[in-house]
């Protein structure tokens, strides 16, 4: 695992400003389906994935920022990119943005890390379930690869799209990390 301290940081953003932000949505096509992508200003803050329903509270309007997360994520996809350059401010507890980091720096494309690896890299290895929690309330998903975590065994567990769209992701990069040099 890489060092979960390599330049990656989450921005906090004040509820003031979510409050006065106005919200962008753009829908792409996926091979795991469709991927909702939502912006607030300059970053981007939700994914949601075609299981889950999207409130019509965002307006329908292209942005830089969302125009490419949406290339990105098509790379990614295409298997041209296994890292993100996109700003995200996802909104979360401090825990759950400390392991969030963590799985930004510390779980490369093609890779797992289990629960108690990123508890452990997270500062608290005795936090395997808060690690599980902030897991499941990942809202950035795919870039923040919260799909790459399983259980202690290697196990594939909870994913909010279900295992096999997590079962899936994993395949993908496994196989796109036999491909490439």
């Amino acid at each position: 695992m890489q060092n979960p301290t390599r330049g990656v940081e989450i921005v906090l953003q004040s509820r003031e400003w979510l409050l006065n932000c106005t919200m962008n949505s753009k829908t792409i096509q996926s091979p795991i389906g469709d991927l909702t992508i939502i912006a607030e200003g300059e970053f981007i803050t939700h994914i949601f994935f075609d299981c889950e329903a999207v409130d019509g509270k965002y307006n329908r309007q292209d942005t830089p920022v969302l125009l490419s997360a949406a290339k990105q994520i098509k790379e990614y996809f295409a298997g041209t990119r296994k890292t993100f350059d996109i700003p995200i401010k996802p909104s979360g507890a401090p825990f759950h943005k400390k392991v969030w980091e963590v799985m930004l720096a510390g779980v490369p494309f093609g890779t797992t890390a289990s629960y108690s690896d990123i508890a452990k890299l997270a500062g608290n290895q005795k936090a395997v379930r808060a690690v599980g929690a902030a897991n499941n309330r990942n809202p950035i998903p795919i870039i923040i690869p919260c799909h790459r975590i399983v259980g202690k065994s290697g196990a594939l567990t909870g994913f909010r799209a279900g295992l096999d769209v997590k079962e899936k992701l994993l395949e993908f990069e496994n196989e796109t990390c036999k491909k490439l040099p």
